[in-house]
């Protein structure tokens, strides 16, 4: 395990980019010319499969994966499915589309919101009676811009989004690929599988359990590219994951804690602070005294000039979702406000490349 940097030149971002230079659409960011090598041939069908947390040192040396896997890229920062899914959907970088982290302070409502299920951090309630996140931070998907060049049709394929198929059973999501590709026009898929990020949360991503699904869904996925033709399989991941040794409770720790004026927001391993303005210069202080070994501390300034959280034109909201401190972990360890906080055996967002670095796989079946 170490430090790892993550590559807007060569990471989920341009391999969004990729796809979009295939259908003739203007580009965001530089693309992956890895991919565009094999995307130079005229494809019935392109594929991009993505197995939520399937890092790649998951991935077992000689699997099918294994054996397809043409080069490492690098998630983005975060590396977590709240700021990679919306960076792939999108081909945008988390500074673009504002989606930061699983929780994310919005000033329009001066909360911190779940994003995803529209809840003030930690709570059941409903920040509105609207979908805050959507709302303030809309974006346009990549299939929307290729549905609109009538040159082909984009699918998506999800529990959660577009075509539905039941996380509980895989099979659905191999069995509406095939259907989908069946059909004669020209057409893209985005298939989202929440394995094994869902298990590994459960369990720590080493655990045997784990292993097992791992090497199923290797199986599956072999299994499914023999049945396709003239078609273009692009399996990757959002992140990877990590066995979480410690948490760090910020409530044992009520000299730091009494310094903020909020909760924390983004994620256990890439956390925002609010500290109150009188001790801004303290908190720094404390904080490295305590947890130097584990976490980097970046001042607000130094997130931005550093472009942490990728380049680009910065949503006009960015600034304001972050904090005067961003801690990132380099270690196994994680951050919660209390110990009502959500915690779990296998986490991501850190900047080690076990959480970083995921595998670019091409299956070529024209």
């Amino acid at each position: 395990m170490k430090k790892i940097a993550q590559n807007y030149n060569n990471c989920l971002v341009n391999l969004s980019n990729s796809i979009l230079k295939y259908y003739g659409i203007q580009t965001y960011h530089n693309t992956l010319y890895q991919l565009d090598k094999y995307l130079e041939n005229n494809y019935k069908n392109v594929i991009i499969i993505l197995y939520d947390g399937l890092g790649n040192n998951l991935i077992e040396k000689g699997s099918f994966l294994d054996q397809n896997k043409i080069v490492d890229i690098t998630s983005v920062f975060p590396a977590t499915t709240t700021a990679a899914t919306t960076s792939i959907i999108t081909g945008l970088t988390p500074a673009e589309h504002c989606w930061l982290g699983w929780n994310n302070y919005i000033k329009s409502v001066n909360e911190i919101v779940t994003m995803y299920w529209n809840v003030i951090k930690d709570t059941d309630i409903q920040v509105a009676n609207y979908n805050v996140s959507k709302n303030e931070f809309p974006y346009t998907t990549i299939l929307e811009l290729i549905n609109n060049t009538k040159k082909a049709k984009a699918y998506c394929i999800s529990p959660f989004d577009g075509i539905y198929y039941n996380q509980n059973n895989i099979d659905e999501m191999y069995e509406k690929i095939i259907e989908l590709c069946s059909l004669s026009e020209k057409k893209f898929i985005y298939a989202y599988c929440n394995e094994p990020d869902n298990l590994m949360h459960q369990l720590s991503p080493k655990d045997n359990e784990v292993i097992k699904l791992i090497k199923n869904l290797d199986d599956k996925t072999e299994k499914l590219c023999k049945k396709l033709e003239d078609t273009l399989i692009i399996i990757t991941a959002d992140h990877g994951h990590i066995t979480i040794k410690g948490y760090i409770v910020l409530e044992d720790y009520p000299v730091l804690k009494n310094m903020l004026f909020r909760k924390t927001s983004i994620e256990p391993r890439a956390t925002n602070f609010f500290v109150k303005k009188e001790m801004v210069d303290k908190f720094k202080e404390e904080f490295n005294k305590l947890f130097s070994d584990d976490f980097i501390l970046f001042s607000k300034q130094e997130v931005i000039e550093q472009k942490l959280f990728g380049d680009g034109n910065p949503h006009k909201s960015f600034e304001s979702c972050l904090g005067d401190y961003l801690a990132v972990a380099i270690s196994d360890k994680a951050i919660v406000d209390d110990y009502s906080s959500t915690s779990f055996k296998g986490m991501h967002a850190g900047i080690t490349d076990f959480e970083i670095l995921v595998p670019l796989i091409v299956v070529d079946k024209k």
